[in-house]
């Protein structure tokens, strides 16, 4: 989802993409084809991440073996393994002599108690030490950020790396068990809205929030981050924070229906609340992000319905 997104942009801005992806180009959720496209490219294998970085300026590794909640608690030593991608990145592009190294890390990267309360606070960069990360995934992402630095300070390979906070968009998963709730909700809602049930099942009480981005926003950040002389982690997220309730009733409102709502509270929930304290992002950038929830959410809904109602007619 991010990568195309990102393909889409750096191709608008007249550079020379070359993307990579695991999966057979069949499933590419878009392909552009002004992009050198390499499909089946797996970046566990260090004889293919060195011909990817080949040639190349700058790299941006947004590989790992991911999803929402429900998968990562179900995965975690998949996630984890994700590692043995970021560290042939680095390697290779050390070797390359790549001018700029990117890494999308995450705000799973924070203590988990420090995000036990709806009431959270924002997450400052400075937060995520003493370490206590989210199980496989959340431990990866901060062992690849340490692993940056020390590349930085070792290798003089300039990397730099971005926390994102819950990035929402269209053209990604939403009906494959890899969904996150945006897209998962939105799914439901549509779903409840084509079939005509009225109903529709949240996952816990509702009540635990989180902060979103949508990728627009994710991309501003992503390339003003890579352009400036800012080493360290730094937070790419809204400090916009919403319950899953409220979520819900903002795509409701989107879709034009009124659901009656059900809880299954044994249902993977996270942490209680999580939002991004994003103080230094502005300080750094002279930016934060910029798209209303409502807007991006508009985008991502009607795209979700139009999946939904393509699914209903080729049954």
């Amino acid at each position: 989802m991010i990568g195309s997104a990102l393909v889409e942009r750096l191709l608008s801005q007249g550079h020379d993409v070359r993307a990579m992806d695991i999966k057979p180009m069949s499933q590419w959720w878009r392909q552009f084809d002004r992009a050198e496209n390499w499909d089946l490219s797996d970046c566990r294998s260090l004889g293919e991440v060195q011909e990817a970085v080949r040639g190349a300026d700058w790299v941006f590794d947004l590989a790992e073996h991911m999803g929402g909640i429900s998968f990562i608690e179900s995965n975690r030593v998949d996630c984890a393994e994700s590692i043995e991608i970021g560290i042939n990145m680095l390697r290779e592009s050390a070797r390359a002599g790549i001018q700029r190294f990117f890494f999308s890390s995450s705000a799973c990267i924070y203590p988990t108690h420090v995000q036990g309360s709806t009431h959270a606070i924002g997450l400052k960069e400075s937060d995520a030490w003493p370490a206590r990360p989210e199980d496989g995934y959340g431990f990866s992402k901060l062992y690849m950020e340490e692993l940056c630095r020390n590349y930085r300070e070792d290798r003089g390979l300039e990397t730099r790396v971005a926390r994102y906070h819950n990035i929402y968009s269209p053209y990604g998963s939403w009906n494959d068990g890899k969904e996150k709730s945006p897209a998962a909700l939105c799914r439901k809602v549509a779903e409840a809205k084509c079939s005509g049930s009225g109903t529709i099942e949240i996952w816990g009480d509702g009540e635990q929030r989180r902060s979103y981005c949508y990728i627009e926003d994710c991309l501003d950040g992503t390339l003003r981050l890579m352009a400036s002389d800012f080493h360290d982690p730094l937070n790419i997220g809204s400090d916009r924070l919403v319950s899953v309730n409220e979520l819900v009733s903002i795509i409701e409102g989107i879709a034009g229906v009124s659901l009656k709502r059900s809880y299954d509270t044994t249902a993977a929930q996270g942490v209680r609340g999580r939002n991004s304290d994003n103080t230094l992002c502005r300080q750094v950038l002279d930016w934060e992000p910029q798209t209303p929830l409502e807007d991006g959410l508009r985008n991502l809904y009607y795209w979700i319905e139009a999946q939904v109602l393509r699914a209903l007619v080729t049954k």
